[in-house]
């Protein structure tokens, strides 16, 4: 290919040289006279095509080091993200959190779209050599959600992360939670937003519409009235209700709650969750519906899986101790 461009680049400065337009500004005529191009000889072809490849070796170059270095940085942000996920630490998962709003969002904008959907239905998506990053997200966004669940929408996607770290510093009191047979039916709003986008892009092909049902844009600061007036009422909203978006709304998080059913680490269950209302009542997600893990609503945020392993909580341990002293006593 670099080849073809050389040998084309050569033609064309020929075609010019011998037409006069270079010529021309290489030879000034005597006046009544018309200019004539002098010809190229072989060393000034050879010094062009040297020059030519030498460009197009540099520019590849430092494509690709740019290319390792935002591959190498996401890397470590998407390895962190994982680290802090499977020690379950608290403190670990919001540095995990503000690292995303950092640099996922307001550093790089880099999420995953409805219109990364868009384009694999299409199937235009961009060249490899062109987004090496944008690739490894996406994979690492599947693979982890047929590993582990919504892990991206736990603490890899800027704008949930965003939400969550809201939901850390606003006081409860301002908390309005929907009643469980509300919430049970708002869960299904995100994949109606998620088929009428798909359907409105198929019908027009307009991939613009992404604006009006994705708040991610914000990280670039750039939108219309309209835009910043739907997420100013998205954010208010989300004060009350906490995770609104991501919960109810995200056709993103849709997507990935159908995949995640392909799931293969889930969470565990004692027998005693048949009866124990504890880790439902902690679900900041309404992901919990007495022994059973709704798959599609779980985005992997630790909550339960932490208190699940707490023996002073956890009313599967507390029975263990207990049997265990009464036998001690006993003996």
């Amino acid at each position: 290919m670099i080849a073809l461009r050389r040998l084309v680049a050569l033609t064309l400065v020929a075609l010019l040289w011998g037409s006069g337009l270079l010529g021309a500004v290489a030879v000034q005529p005597e006046s009544g006279e018309q200019a004539v191009p002098p010809p190229l000889s072989l060393d000034d072809l050879a010094a062009l095509d040297a020059l030519l490849e030498e460009d197009t070796e540099e520019a590849p170059a430092d494509f690709d080091r740019s290319a390792l270095v935002d591959v190498g940085a996401l890397g470590l942000v998407l390895a962190f993200a994982v680290f802090s996920f499977v020690k379950k630490s608290e403190r670990l998962k919001i540095v995990s959190l503000v690292v995303s709003v950092a640099y996922l969002g307001f550093y790089k904008a880099s999420l995953v779209s409805v219109v990364d959907i868009f384009g694999a239905i299409r199937w235009s998506l961009p060249a490899f050599q062109d987004g090496q990053a944008y690739y490894f997200l996406i994979v690492f966004t599947l693979v982890s959600t047929v590993l582990w669940g919504r892990l991206y929408c736990g603490r890899i996607c800027a704008f949930g992360a965003l939400t969550q770290l809201m939901d850390r510093i606003i006081p409860s009191r301002f908390r309005v939670e929907p009643p469980p047979w509300l919430d049970q039916k708002l869960i299904y709003a995100k994949y109606v937003v998620l088929g009428g986008a798909v359907l409105y892009f198929l019908a027009s092909g307009d991939t613009l519409v992404y604006r009006y049902i994705e708040p991610f844009w914000m990280f670039t600061l750039n939108g219309n009235v309209v835009m910043w007036t739907l997420l100013t009422a998205l954010l208010l909203a989300t004060v009350f209700v906490r995770n609104l978006y991501c919960r109810y709304l995200c056709s993103v998080g849709a997507g990935l709650g159908l995949l995640s059913n392909l799931t293969v680490f889930r969470i565990k269950r004692w027998n005693e969750c048949s009866t124990c209302k504890l880790c439902e009542k902690t679900c900041e997600w309404g992901a919990i519906d007495g022994p059973k893990i709704l798959v599609s609503e779980c985005v992997r945020c630790d909550d339960c899986e932490r208190l699940y392993a707490d023996e002073d909580k956890c009313p599967h341990w507390l029975i263990q101790k207990r049997q265990a002293a009464l036998a001690a006593t006993r003996g």
